[in-house]
C-alpha cells in the first residue's frame, strides 16, 4: 500500500502541476493582449460535517483565449457507499478509499483552438493504481495539430515502456467515444486507468511525464490558432461541439461520476461543462 511519504509526494506534484498549467495559460491570454480573470478556491469534502475527509483547490481562468478553463487538485478520503464500493476494485474488502488527481477541461474562445482535457490521479483501497491521459477535441480539425499532440504523448510513453502509447491510445479511442451518437468525442491521445506495475516509481514517473507532455502540446497547439478569424458558422459548429463534450461527461465519464458518488465538490466536477452550448441543428 501507499506509505505516507509517497502520499505526500503524489500531493505535492499535482499541485505542482497545477502551477506549471496556469503558468502557460495566463502566459498565452498576456501575449493575446487582453485581461485574464483566474482564482484558485479551496472546498473541503463533507464540510458540513464533523470530520476532516479532505477536499481539494480549484483552479479556474476565463479570458479572451481561454473562455472557460479549470485545473483542479483534490486529495479525498472516506469511505464508499455501499452501492458506489461494489464499482471499485479493492473496495468490497474494505470501503475505505484515498484519492489524490489532477483534473483539466479547457474551453477555448476561438473555434480554431480545441477543447482540451487532460487528467491524472491515484486512488487507493485494500489497492491502489494510477490512471489517467489527455485527449483532444478539435472542431476543425488540423492534422499538423493532431500529429503533434500524439507525439508529445508517445514520448511521454515510449522511455516508461515502448508498448504504452499504442495499448494506451487504443484505451483512449475506445473510451472517449459516443455510442449515442456512433462519433469519437475527439481526435483522441492517450487514457489508461487501473495501472499498478508493482513499481510505483516506475508509475508515478509515467504520471508525471503525462502531466509534462500536455504541457508541451497544448500550449503550441493553442498559439498555432488562437488569432485565427472566425465568424458565426465557425460558433455555430463549436457549440454543437460542446454539446457533444457535454453528453459525453454527464452519461459516461467515470470521473464525474467517481466525483459525484464520493461527495466531491459540485462546481469542481462540473468545471468541465462548457460556457454555452447548443443542440440545435
Amino acid at each position: 500500500m501507499l506509505t505516507m511519504d509517497q502520499k505526500h509526494r503524489l500531493s505535492g506534484w499535482f499541485t505542482s502541476l497545477q502551477d506549471q498549467i496556469f503558468k502557460e495559460l495566463e502566459a498565452i491570454e498576456k501575449e493575446n493582449g487582453t485581461p485574464t480573470f483566474s482564482i484558485r478556491k479551496s472546498w473541503k469534502r463533507g464540510e458540513n460535517l464533523a470530520i476532516d475527509e479532505g477536499g481539494g483547490t480549484m483552479g479556474l481562468i476565463k479570458g479572451e483565449v481561454f473562455e472557460k478553463g479549470g485545473a483542479n487538485v483534490s486529495m479525498v478520503y472516506g469511505a464508499f457507499s455501499e452501492a458506489f464500493k461494489k464499482e471499485i476494485p479493492g473496495a468490497v474488502a474494505n470501503p475505505h478509499f484515498w484519492a489524490n488527481g489532477l483534473s483539466l477541461v479547457i474551453h477555448p474562445k476561438n473555434p480554431y483552438v480545441p477543447i482540451v482535457h487532460m487528467n491524472t490521479r491515484c486512488i487507493e483501497t485494500t489497492k491502489f493504481w494510477f490512471g489517467g491521459g489527455a485527449d483532444l477535441t478539435p472542431i476543425f480539425p488540423f492534422e499538423e495539430d493532431t500529429a503533434y499532440f500524439h507525439e508529445c504523448m508517445k514520448e511521454a510513453c515510449d522511455p516508461i515502456d515502448e508498448s504504452y502509447y499504442d495499448r494506451f491510445k487504443k484505451e483512449c479511442d475506445e473510451y472517449f467515444y459516443l455510442p449515442h451518437r456512433k462519433e469519437p468525442r475527439g481526435v483522441g491521445g492517450i487514457f489508461y486507468d487501473y495501472l499498478n506495475t508493482d513499481d510505483f516509481e516506475k508509475d508515478f514517473a509515467f504520471t508525471q511525464a503525462v502531466g509534462r507532455a500536455f504541457i508541451k502540446a497544448y500550449p503550441e497547439i493553442v498559439r498555432r490558432r488562437f488569432k485565427m478569424p472566425y465568424g458565426e458558422e465557425e460558433i455555430s459548429k463549436q457549440l454543437v461541439k460542446r454539446a457533444r463534450y457535454v453528453e459525453f461527461n454527464l452519461i459516461y465519464d467515470r470521473g464525474t461520476r467517481f466525483g459525484f458518488m464520493t461527495g466531491g465538490n459540485t462546481e469542481a466536477i462540473l468545471m468541465s461543462m462548457p460556457p454555452y452550448a447548443s443542440w440545435a441543428t
